[in-house]
């Protein structure tokens, strides 16, 4: 299967770099993982780095300068966000009309009002809830106020948004959405209060979800380019869960045995307001001020927006669908049983059987073994059985560190968050459990390795900006170093193409790789010492297997540091399965002050060669390469694109 190939005809690139200097791919790779990843061997960190000394004191500089006030936990009983309704129909379809406010909600009891953004005016925002086959239309309405509530860092894409003339800028991204370009939520498609102002990307008021996809727990955030970490912070997220026919006639717990659970980490001042850092050094350095910080991680948990929440269940089965909501931390979950007066935890609780993730139900049910994980943005479908916990406390307890390395512990100097959710089971139930998990669940077509037309070599690498400050980016075999945001698309597949994409892990921590527009599945991974990437194939019986939480359809797939993570992707339809579709996607880390600085690249799904759609391109046919050779990555001969963001929007 052909492999992309450094350009080697003197080309310029949009970042001024010559391609004639290349050295053969393979020499470069090694010499650059040689310094890059210095003291890696597989998984195991044997002598820390610079870069990974600097990614630590990073992460502590992204850990909260505050502490929240002392607040008693298992007070407020989570709540479990309403669903909302159409106000109409377009086009003989649903219609929703959802407007972005600026409200005070209580989210714990010993608080003030802490002032939020919420969808419909809440935080979370109310869950849409659609049905496989039938569209919906959504227009998201911008009502915030024109000065933002948390400190903006007006140096983060100053040269593509106006800082001094906009007002609050939002757009919204279904994640996990096999959409239309047009409606994806792209960062350059902001707008502020009423539509006064628009970005350069804008084209549409009203979205269209055309949910032609499996039955999934979907849900939707804020995606403005370089404030999305404060965006959804404030509040900006929401469930979407798309329901099909074969998912209802499962018979998998449902109704008010059914629970969406946001995840997220907050840090609250003593009148109640939210904290986020207005610097690395919380303004005590010589950078800009305010500045982005590295990562963020809160010292309370927050779920469905209320602090140190319980859950009141009866000893019965329960679906819970989890979703990782927070900015930058990682979860690994397991119920445990808890001993509220003491704060002790004990035996293990009552199994998570995980029945779904990211882009819909598995094939068939899978008993987590120890502890499931969850990245930024990942989402895992779970039955649990309180029957044998009836009486019972449990808490939903959290073992991952801040700075997240897979299997690698650290000691970074960040609290971790270990209490998440207090479980408070029964006595008895309020009539019988009817409810079943069945042997056979969704429909998972396995995507052979053979099949691929093309393995494509992407890298996750550390440099800094021209501010001192530590920025993450993504890169290909040939730019191991990385690109940034504006560079020309690397990531160009066909659609009707089937993809391997060997991701490569640079960086001293793990990070939770979120492809728009199409799910894919993960074939495993391995030590960054034993990946060739001038192999023709992968094989997947030389790796490690796919993790817990991995199997089935995914959006997002973490890759720890020194691994390399293979993924499958077919770009439109498979066997009946998604929907063909072309345009400007991204791909990015979704740590979301890795994605707002700079870790974020185009994913452009060209049209098929054969049915004549237009590419954008300018050459006169429509075949994406501007006269390039079709396996080759291709490179502009000129930065004119760049003054306007380049072709990463279109």
């Amino acid at each position: 299967m052909p492999r992309d190939n450094p350009r080697t005809d003197g080309v310029e690139g949009t970042t001024g770099r010559s391609r004639s200097s290349l050295v053969p791919r393979r020499s470069l790779i090694r010499a650059l993982g040689a310094i890059g990843l210095g003291g890696y061997a597989g998984n195991t960190v044997s002598g820390q780095s610079n870069s990974a000394r600097s990614e630590t004191s990073a992460v502590q500089a992204g850990q909260a300068a505050v502490s929240s006030p002392g607040l008693e936990k298992w007070v407020d009983e989570v709540p479990r966000p309403g669903v909302i309704e159409p106000t109409g129909t377009k086009d003989g379809q649903p219609y929703y009309e959802v407007d972005i406010r600026e409200v005070q909600q209580t989210l714990h009891r010993d608080l003030p009002p802490t002032t939020v953004w919420g969808y419909d005016g809440q935080y979370p925002g109310p869950t849409i809830e659609a049905r496989r086959g039938e569209p919906v239309y959504v227009r998201w309405k911008n009502k915030l106020p024109d000065e933002h509530l948390l400190p903006v860092d007006t140096t983060i894409h100053s040269d593509m948004v106006p800082y001094d003339s906009t007002g609050t800028r939002v757009v919204t991204h279904l994640h996990g959405g096999n959409v239309e370009h047009t409606s994806d939520g792209k960062p350059l498609a902001w707008f502020t209060r009423d539509f006064e102002e628009t970005g350069p990307k804008f084209e549409k008021k009203d979205y269209y979800y055309v949910n032609d996809q499996p039955a999934a727990t979907l849900w939707y955030h804020d995606h403005s380019l370089g404030i999305t970490r404060l965006n959804v912070y404030a509040g900006l997220a929401g469930f979407y869960l798309l329901r099909s026919d074969r998912e209802d006639e499962l018979g998998l717990p449902e109704g008010e045995y059914e629970i969406p659970l946001v995840l997220q980490d907050r840090t609250f001042e003593e009148d109640g307001s939210l904290f986020y850092p207005t610097g690395p050094t919380d303004g005590g350095g010589s950078g800009p001020d305010p500045s982005i910080v590295p990562q963020f991680y809160g010292d309370t948990s927050v779920v469905n927006g209320k602090a140190w929440p319980r859950l009141t269940v009866e000893p019965r089965s329960y679906r819970l669908r989890l979703l990782n909501g927070s900015n930058s931390r990682f979860y690994s979950l397991k119920l445990v049983e808890y001993d509220e007066a003491t704060g002790t935890t004990g035996e293990d609780g009552p199994a998570l059987t995980l029945v779904g993730n990211d882009g819909g139900l598995l094939a068939q049910p899978r008993q987590v073994e120890d502890r499931l994980q969850l990245g930024s943005s990942a989402r895992a479908d779970v039955v649990v059985d309180f029957a044998d916990y009836a009486g019972s406390t449990l808490l939903l307890h959290n073992d991952a560190p801040a700075e997240f390395r897979g299997s690698v512990g650290t000691d970074d100097g960040v609290e971790p968050l270990p209490e998440v959710l207090l479980v408070d089971v029964q006595n008895t139930s309020g009539g019988d459990d009817t409810s079943q998990v069945p042997n056979s669940l969704g429909r998972v077509p396995d995507i052979p390795v053979e099949s691929a037309d093309r393995n494509r070599h992407v890298t996750l690498a550390t440099q800094t900006d021209e501010n001192g400050r530590q920025l993450h980016l993504l890169g290909t075999g040939e730019e191991p170093l990385g690109n940034r945001l504006y560079d020309a698309a690397t990531e160009t597949p066909r659609k009707g193409t089937t993809e391997i994409w060997s991701i490569v892990n640079r960086t001293a921590m793990s990070h939770p790789v979120h492809l728009h527009l199409v799910h894919f599945q993960v074939l495993g991974h391995q030590s960054y010492g034993d990946f060739d990437p001038e192999a023709d194939s992968i094989d997947p019986e030389t790796l490690s297997p796919p993790k817990q939480g991995e199997r089935g359809w995914n959006d997002v797939v973490t890759v720890d540091p020194g691994q390399v993570t293979h993924i499958i992707v077919h770009f439109g339809e498979y066997e009946g399965l998604f929907n063909d579709q072309t345009g400007w996607y991204m791909w990015h880390c979704h740590m979301l002050e890795h994605e707002d600085h700079d870790m974020m690249r185009p994913l452009r799904v060209l049209p098929d060669k054969d049915d004549g759609e237009d590419d954008g391109d300018d050459d006169g046919d429509d075949d994406g390469d501007d006269g390039e050779d079709d396996e080759r990555c291709t490179f502009p001969t000129d930065d004119d694109n760049r003054s306007d963001g380049g072709p990463i929007f279109e």
